[in-house]
């Protein structure tokens, strides 16, 4: 339990590193049917961006935890780049698709945290 809790928090590190915006830790574990022990959700402002946090949230796992994502999807676009690392998964978005997809509010009644961003 304490290496998942370890991974998001590397995560958000990643995120941060390279400036990611809203970030918001939603907490699956107690939800029935729930894919994965964590959602991490962000955003960036441009797809550059978008593609800079979530090689930045690979490449920090990677060096401090000695993992790797099992599947990565949205690298093409990079409107939304999803991140499964199993029990954690990691989503960065453009803003316009995060409001679309509104991810965050399909599991409403989960524990979220806010990390207030960096500036």
């Amino acid at each position: 339990m304490d290496s998942i809790k370890e991974l998001v928090d590397v995560a958000v590190k990643g995120i941060q590193e390279k400036k990611g915006k809203g970030i918001r830790i939603v907490d699956l574990r107690n939800i029935d049917g729930a894919i994965c022990q964590y959602f991490i959700v962000c955003e960036g402002q441009n797809p550059q961006q978008v593609s800079a946090i979530a090689d930045s949230v690979e490449d920090m796992v990677r060096i401090e935890l000695k993992d790797k994502p099992t599947h990565v999807v949205g690298t093409e676009n990079a409107l939304w780049i999803a991140m499964d690392y199993v029990d954690v998964m990691v989503h960065v978005f453009m803003p316009e698709a995060r409001d679309f997809y509104n991810l965050e509010n399909l599991w409403e009644d989960a524990p979220a945290e806010d990390i207030p961003d960096l500036d």
